[in-house]
């Protein structure tokens, strides 16, 4: 499960539609041409959008996902954790700061991040990336936009995703998440993927579904963005816990990653 969309759910309340946003509910396909009509307004060329919103559809299980979500973290600390951060997860996180002993050091080195803290998001996010997700982006997106709970929130995200297209860093087919239309090995929502993500590649494009280095950097970028000091602690009630507010909102989700990267010292 990809756990910033569970906090995404709770956290964020019902947004007044702007006057430049698309009406929500009503006739899908009339949202849908307002939508497209914002995005050319806002640079994304028409190829995209055709390609992209062309032929979208509601989905409906994304739908009856969003209006059952409920959060994950009413379980204790302890509970919680005991789940989250078994010895197999600790033994292949602990392999892969082996394995990527020289990206991990640089990304910190970079960023002021101690690569156990990142290693410990990579891992709880999705496995390393086993477990990015299945739903086509745009066409999550789109769905949740056209709701009027959060059109505003959603309409953004959707906007974002498709310009990740237009810049080129990840094609159509492979814009591929969560049910909340979060992206990549460590789950960026698309407007996090724009605001935070790295090149650290150097290939010119920010891609957070396949380069480890630009999924590595982009995590740690977002948090030294959000306030992290390089060198301090962060445990419960550091100035860093509360940088990690960006990342997830959850105090337990947060004390399990603090947990996960003592771990892995």
């Amino acid at each position: 499960m990809h756990f910033r969309s569970i906090v995404l759910f709770v956290a964020v309340l019902a947004c007044p539609a702007s006057a430049n946003a698309a009406k929500c509910g009503g006739d899908f396909n009339v949202f849908v041409s307002a939508i497209s009509r914002e995005a050319q307004a806002a640079g994304v060329s028409a190829a995209v959008i055709s390609e992209a919103l062309g032929s979208v559809t509601e989905d409906p299980a994304v739908m009856a996902f969003d209006r059952r979500q409920r959060s994950t973290f009413r379980k204790s600390f302890e509970d919680y954790v005991r789940t989250r951060v078994p010895p197999a997860r600790v033994n292949r996180a602990k392999a892969l700061l082996k394995r990527h002993a020289a990206l991990f050091g640089r990304v910190e080195q970079r960023f002021g991040v101690p690569k156990e803290i990142v290693a410990a998001i990579w891992t709880l996010e999705t496995d390393n990336g086993g477990d990015m997700g299945k739903l086509p982006v745009v066409r999550t997106l789109a769905t949740l936009a056209h709701d009027c709970r959060r059109t505003e929130l959603f309409q953004g995200e959707l906007l974002a995703a498709l310009k990740i297209i237009q810049r080129g860093d990840l094609p159509l087919r492979d814009l591929i998440g969560a049910y909340a239309g979060e992206i990549g090995q460590t789950q960026f929502l698309p407007s996090s993927y724009i605001k935070y993500g790295v090149d650290f590649d150097g290939n010119g494009h920010v891609d957070l579904r396949h380069s480890i280095p630009d999924v590595l950097a982009s995590t740690a970028n977002l948090l030294k963005t959000s306030g992290w000091a390089a060198g301090q602690p962060y445990g419960e009630g550091t100035a860093n816990f509360q940088a990690m507010r960006e990342w997830n909102r959850s105090e337990v989700y947060r004390k399990t990653i603090v947990y996960f990267a003592d771990q892995l010292r």
